[in-house]
């Protein structure tokens, strides 16, 4: 990284979400599975080349094959919360063909997994977990919760054509599954926050490519409240909010900001630049989530023009911007993803 920087990357980064002059905007760039092994060893040598974006990176230290659970190519794979997944395409996430809750009447009986032994896909060491924390704390590392899902928890455990017509109806059970759901994220959030955490990380995809998956209507009738007080919590106990949730947001952001959300990451195709830098701006740090359909069928010049695009427009000296380039499939060639990397570095990072 640049020589001349004066703040860690964890300073920098709570500089940028609360508007305090952070020294450059932070960016990522994250690789599905399959992206690994689709490029294999010439990948690593990529990475290699961008230590600002991958600190530390150990070649070998990613697997081209083992896939996680839910990746694995015609493998099904019950979740702790009791759904069934299974994979059509190998190295990128399956889809849900069993839902827990699909009969109402499961619902009375039904009990979310034990926090502290286990998250969505396996086991979780909360010993260890505060241990890992603590030491990453004295390093002055910034902190991050495993939390869980939020608005797609609900259509995982009662299958999305259902819980449309669940919200539509006003189906009196819709408030006892979210009440169940949010004394466990209480719980959960509780937990983190006692052990001292920078940042509780929430997945929600709410939104489609044009719109909410639900009307603003029904969002602040169901799910802000859920929201609120969940992210209210964290607030008060001393973390930021970080809310991942795919699709166009554009509708409810002020909704969110009331909510206390410190950061989004809105996608850049389904909410455009303009409509980014009109909702967020000033209001909320926008992590951007550059246009991953793009990276496959473009030439690297039009990807650093994205990026410069992205930054002159949404960037300010107070901060309040973000920005990641995730790249999930098969056809993104090698240079496309360098120029990714490559642009980052120039207008975000300043290297």
């Amino acid at each position: 990284m640049r020589g001349d920087w004066t703040l860690n990357h964890r300073e920098n980064w709570l500089r940028a979400v609360e508007y305090r002059g952070p020294e450059y905007i932070p960016a990522i760039v994250t690789l599905s599975p399959l992206v690994w092994h689709t490029h294999r060893e010439k990948l690593d040598e990529l990475v290699l080349r961008h230590p600002a974006l991958w600190p530390g990176f150990v070649p070998g230290s990613v697997s081209y094959d083992d896939f996680p659970p839910t990746y694995r190519e015609g493998e099904y794979f019950r979740d702790n919360w009791g759904c069934l997944w299974y994979n059509g395409l190998g190295g990128l996430e399956g889809m849900i063909v069993e839902h827990p809750l699909e009969d109402w009447s499961a619902l009375a009986t039904y009990q979310p997994p034990d926090f502290y032994t286990k998250h969505e896909r396996g086991d979780r060491d909360w010993d260890e977990v505060t241990r890992r924390i603590s030491a990453q704390k004295e390093q002055g590392i910034l902190t991050w919760a495993d939390t869980e899902r939020l608005f797609d928890r609900m259509y995982f455990l009662r299958g999305f054509e259902n819980l449309m017509m669940d919200m539509i109806d006003d189906d009196p059970h819709v408030p006892e599954l979210i009440e169940m759901l949010m004394d466990y994220q209480l719980r959960c959030a509780e937990a983190w926050l006692k052990i001292g955490v920078d940042v509780m990380s929430f997945h929600t995809d709410i939104g489609t490519q044009t719109s909410l998956m639900i009307s603003p209507e029904k969002f602040r009738q169901y799910i802000k409240p859920m929201f609120k007080k969940l992210f209210t919590t964290c607030r008060e106990g001393g973390a930021h909010v970080y809310m991942s949730s795919d699709g166009c947001l554009l509708d409810i952001v002020d909704d969110l900001v009331e909510c206390g959300v410190s950061v989004h990451d809105p996608q850049l195709r389904a909410n455009t630049i303009d409509g980014i830098a009109k909702a967020y701006k000033g209001k909320m740090c926008a992590n951007v989530d550059l246009d991953r359909q793009m990276f496959g069928f473009c030439a690297p010049q039009d990807l650093d023009a994205q990026v410069k695009e992205v930054v002159e427009k949404l960037d300010s000296p107070e901060g309040g911007l973000m920005v990641i380039g995730q790249v999930c499939d098969d056809v993104t060639p090698l240079e496309n993803i360098e120029a990714i990397c490559t642009a980052l570095e120039r207008y975000c990072l300043r290297l």
